[in-house]
């Protein structure tokens, strides 16, 4: 997962020309994931939050997390040479948009969480384990994105399915 700070314009520009557009937009998922895991797994361990505030938070963080990357994207390096046109701006908003939408799963999980009978507290691990899912999806839809080789892409899958393992132990350790 390559999302370097001020390395946007040329080596986007060249990722994109060789056919890599999703590889760009899949990042943005992969890392749009940890934070959506790491609040459920925060809000989690601080006892119960009234779901709507729950939801709030996930929605708000991945939105959180996007303006900080398009910021990065457009005034880190980017700044130095040329202020950035309308054009721009509107591209990079749409390359970071999938931190959002990474969020969108979460927090649906814990809307939907009453009707499987669960309370807010119950609906963190159906939150947290959708969160993930989308952690290791998105990094297979990266690597694939990427032109990865099949063991690649497998050894992507793996290392994320580590990371949410150990999201998940912190979560069990944090609450108990």
């Amino acid at each position: 997962m390559s999302r370097g700070v001020g390395t946007g314009g040329a080596s986007r520009a060249a990722e994109q020309s060789a056919g890599h557009g999703a590889h760009a937009d899949s990042t943005g998922g992969v890392y749009g994931s940890m934070p959506a895991a790491s609040v459920v797994v925060g809000a989690g361990s601080l006892g119960s939050f009234p779901r709507a505030e729950l939801i709030l938070l996930l929605l708000s963080t991945g939105l959180v997390f996007w303006i900080a990357h398009v910021h990065a994207e457009l005034f880190g390096a980017r700044l130095a040479r040329q202020p950035p046109t309308r054009r721009v701006v509107l591209r990079v908003c749409r390359e970071e948009w999938p931190i959002v939408e990474a969020a969108v799963p979460p927090a649906v999980a814990v809307a939907v969480g009453p009707l499987l009978g669960l309370d807010v507290q119950g609906g963190l691990w159906p939150a947290l384990s959708v969160a993930l899912a989308g952690q290791v999806g998105w990094s297979v839809a990266a690597a694939r994105g990427a032109g990865a080789s099949r063991r690649l892409v497998a050894t992507t899958a793996v290392v994320n399915v580590l990371l949410g393992t150990v999201i998940v132990v912190l979560k069990i350790a944090l609450t108990h």
